[in-house]
């Protein structure tokens, strides 16, 4: 287990105590990390403006400035939880956990189906994803549960009481169906169980019964008529695994043009108006699930390369913050994070290249659309307080 600056006792008795001082939580910010963040945001919106120019005839920027919209509320969500102490999260980690199935079992009862899916709410000024706030809503609560026993992390039970709690939303979630998400909210609970200390035989042992149950979802179900996935989902991954025998017109069409306009781009770009994949419409969901693809193909080898760079420097800060956190929930909730944005980011670029399925995961601050904006800048917030409290703990010591 990771030694940390404070123990978490201590780091609770000294917040209440004296609190932590807005001078001095700006003082002790990773301003690396958060420059990184706001890098990734401008290229967004650079990205959006382009993508976008030609989606809505005679509003060139109706996309543009409702992302703006978004990318401000979503600021300013950072900025509120990176003065909010991560240990108040873990005190409260049960009502958060309640509300966030709660939330996502609503969508079953008012949400809005398009696509295919039933994710989203309507309040008729704002449409939101209610499983795009939950994926750090999950990390906070089962973060805490964790947090909570941390002698008992390498527990055969612990780890099964976590996996049944974290299936109550990941069921939730594969059933409205949006396979992708639900896999950012395994992939974040592995990488919890792995940073709170589980041994290695037991991370292996889940790694086989994740295949194993794969196996039955994808072959053995289907082979005595039980479908577990809908239609198109069989079609995407049938066209990953064998594209050969890829029978779905549209998930085959939908590759194609995509690894056209990656291509298309080179090494400096199209440009927007000679970008025909993306202007002419030939690349579908340009502005959402391909908008790698369609960035690409505008800005070429150059562009791809700043945007994936960028994403490397906010990785590689965030990952640091495991180990400077000040208690073992921070840390917990730091991997939790990180993992879950590294997942997004590897599967939506890789399935414009077609190195990953095609699962509808949205780009991290480029692709369009408010609830993964705001929800992703609320978790950067996160992260920076817990870096800020972290560093501030090992100046006091």
């Amino acid at each position: 287990m990771l030694e940390y600056a404070g123990s978490q006792h201590a780091g609770r008795r000294t917040d209440r105590e004296e609190g932590l001082a807005i001078v001095g939580v700006l003082r002790s910010l990773d301003w690396v990390l958060l420059a990184g963040i706001a890098g990734l945001v401008a290229v967004g919106l650079w990205a959006v403006s382009g993508v976008t120019r030609f989606a809505v005839v005679g509003n060139p920027s109706y996309y543009l400035d409702r992302q703006m919209v978004y990318v401000a509320v979503g600021g300013a969500a950072l900025v509120v939880g990176t003065f909010i102490d991560p240990d108040i999260y873990r005190r409260y980690w049960k009502p958060i956990f309640g509300a966030t199935v709660l939330l996502i079992a609503f969508v079953f009862v008012v949400g809005h189906a398009a696509r295919g899916s039933t994710r989203w709410i309507s309040l008729g000024f704002f449409t939101f994803q209610p499983s795009e706030f939950g994926k750090l809503a999950f990390v906070l609560a089962l973060a805490g549960f964790l947090a909570d026993r941390p002698r008992d992390v390498g527990a055969l039970g612990t780890t099964l009481r976590v996996l049944g709690l974290g299936a109550i939303p990941v069921l939730l979630v594969f059933a409205q169906p949006d396979l992708g998400t639900a896999l950012v909210y395994l992939a974040a609970l592995v990488a919890m169980l792995f940073v709170g200390g589980a041994p290695w035989r037991q991370l292996v042992a889940l790694g086989s019964i994740a295949l194993l149950l794969a196996v039955g979802v994808l072959w053995a179900g289907p082979a005595v008529g039980v479908n577990f996935l809908k239609g198109y989902q069989q079609s995407r991954l049938t066209c990953f695994v064998h594209p050969s025998y890829c029978s779905s017109a549209d998930t085959r069409y939908n590759l194609e043009q995509s690894i056209v306009a990656v291509g298309a781009g080179q090494v400096k770009g199209r440009g927007v108006n000679n970008a025909t994949q993306t202007r002419l419409q030939f690349l579908p969901e340009h502005g959402t699930d391909f908008v790698f693809a369609s960035y690409s193909e505008q800005r070429g080898f150059i562009g791809a390369s700043l945007l994936l760079a960028l994403y490397l420097l906010v990785l590689w800060r965030a990952l640091r913050i495991v180990s400077i956190a000040r208690d073992f929930y921070s840390a917990i909730v730091a991997g939790g994070i990180v993992v879950a944005l590294l997942f997004q980011i590897f599967v939506n670029v890789g399935m414009t290249m077609g190195i990953a399925p095609i699962t509808g995961i949205p780009l991290p601050f480029v692709s369009v659309g408010g609830s993964s904006m705001i929800a992703n800048l609320a978790a950067m917030g996160v992260l920076l307080a817990i870096y800020a409290r972290g560093r501030a703990a090992r100046r006091r010591r």
